[in-house]
C-alpha cells in the first residue's frame, strides 16, 4: 500500500494565518501545525520519510530566523530614550548632529585646563592631591577658623545632605588633610569640584571647578606667596602680567588678599584696560596650622584659590559659563 506525503503547502498557510494573529510570535515554533508534521512522517513511505522531514525542519527554521528578525525590529522600533542626547531623539539618524568618534573623542575643556594647570605647578614642584565630592563640617569650616555664626553656614548658602554630609562649597576642604597629614615643607595644590547653594545665571554656576594651593615651610611671605602666583600665571598666559594685591577676607588666612591682574593680550577679551580679581590668597592663618598640629611659631604659609571656569571663560572669550556643563556639542567642538 502506497503512503501518502501530507499536503507541506496547506501547512505552510496555515502557519502563516496562525503567525500573524499571534500576539506571541514565538509561540509559532510550538504550534499544533507542526506537531501534525511531525506525527505525519509516520505515514510517509520509507523513500520520502527524510526528504520530506528536511521540509519540516527547513520551515520551522524560516519561522524561527522570522521571529529573531521581528524581535530585532521592534526593539528598534521601542528603542529606550536618551534623556541625555543633545539632539531630539525623535529625528531621523540622517538629520542628528555628527557625534564624536568613541575612537578619535576628546577631554572635556575643563579636564584640558585642569591638567595644564596641574602640569604648571607640578613642574613648579608641587604635588596634586585629589578634593571630594562630600566632606564633613569639621573639613569645611571648624579647621578652616570659620566662626560659628560664619554666614557661609547656613542652609542658603551651602548644600546638606539629609545625612548631615557637606558638597564642599570651595577645595579648602582638603586643606587640614593635606596640612595634619604631611611634614613641612608642603607644597601641593588641590583641583576639584565645588558646589554653590545660589541660583544659574551666565556669570553663576551651582556647579564649578577650583584650584586649591598651599604651602608651608620656615620663614615663607606673602613675597613667596605673590611670585608663586605671578610665576603661575605668565607661564599660564604665556606672557607677563601687570598686577596688583587689595586686602580681602577670608577666615582661614591672615592677612587675606585679593590677586587682581590687567587682561592679558592674548586673552580674547574687550576688557584689557579693566583690573580682574582672579585669585583669592593670603598667609594660612595660625589656628589653622595649629589644628593640623603644625607650630605657627616655627613654620608659616599660605593659600590661594581660583575657579577654573573663571579663567577658560577670560581666555576663550566665552559669554555664558553655564555652556561649560549644558553637552552642547556645537560648543564642546570648538576644544
Amino acid at each position: 500500500m502506497n503512503k501518502q506525503i501530507p499536503d507541506l503547502d496547506a501547512a505552510k498557510q496555515e502557519l502563516a494565518d496562525e503567525y500573524q494573529k499571534l500576539e506571541d510570535k514565538q509561540k509559532i515554533l510550538r504550534s499544533k501545525v507542526f506537531k501534525s508534521l511531525y506525527d505525519s512522517l509516520k505515514s510517509v513511505d520509507d523513500s520520502h520519510k527524510a526528504e520530506f522531514g528536511r521540509e519540516i525542519n527547513k520551515l520551522k527554521q524560516e519561522y524561527l530566523k522570522k521571529f529573531e528578525s521581528d524581535q530585532n525590529h521592534l526593539a528598534i522600533e521601542k528603542r529606550p530614550i536618551d534623556l541625555t542626547a543633545p539632539f531630539d531623539d525623535n529625528i531621523q539618524n540622517e538629520d542628528r548632529p555628527g557625534l564624536f568618534s568613541a575612537v578619535d573623542g576628546s577631554l572635556h575643556p575643563i579636564t584640558q585646563e585642569l591638567n595644564r594647570i596641574s602640569e604648571i605647578f607640578s613642574n613648579m614642584g608641587f604635588e596634586v592631591a585629589e578634593s571630594r565630592t562630600l566632606d564633613n563640617e569639621f573639613n569645611m569650616f571648624k579647621a578652616l577658623n570659620f566662626p560659628d555664626d560664619h554666614p557661609a553656614k547656613d542652609e542658603y548658602d551651602s548644600f546638606v545632605t539629609e545625612e548631615g554630609l557637606i558638597p564642599p562649597a570651595h577645595t579648602s576642604t582638603m586643606q587640614h588633610r593635606i596640612l595634619a597629614n604631611s611634614k613641612p615643607p608642603i607644597r601641593t595644590i588641590v583641583p576639584g569640584r565645588v558646589f554653590r547653594n545660589e541660583d544659574t545665571d551666565a556669570t553663576h554656576e551651582h556647579t564649578f571647578y577650583q584650584v586649591e594651593g598651599i604651602y608651608v615651610d620656615e620663614g615663607t611671605s606673602l613675597a613667596d606667596m605673590i611670585g608663586t602666583i605671578k610665576t603661575f600665571l605668565e607661564t599660564y598666559f604665556s606672557e607677563a602680567i601687570d598686577y596688583k594685591t587689595q586686602p580681602a577676607y577670608f577666615p582661614f588666612v591672615e592677612p587675606g588678599l585679593e590677586f587682581l591682574i590687567k587682561t592679558p593680550a592674548s586673552l580674547k577679551s574687550n576688557l584689557r584696560s579693566e583690573w580682574m580679581e582672579i585669585i583669592g590668597c593670603g598667609m594660612i592663618h595660625p589656628n589653622v596650622l595649629k589644628m593640623a598640629k603644625i607650630d605657627p611659631s616655627k613654620y608659616s604659609g599660605f593659600a590661594w584659590g581660583f575657579g577654573v571656569d573663571r579663567l577658560l571663560m577670560l581666555k576663550y572669550g566665552i559669554e555664558d559659563v553655564r555652556h561649560f556643563h549644558s553637552g552642547r556639542l556645537k560648543f564642546l567642538k570648538e576644544f
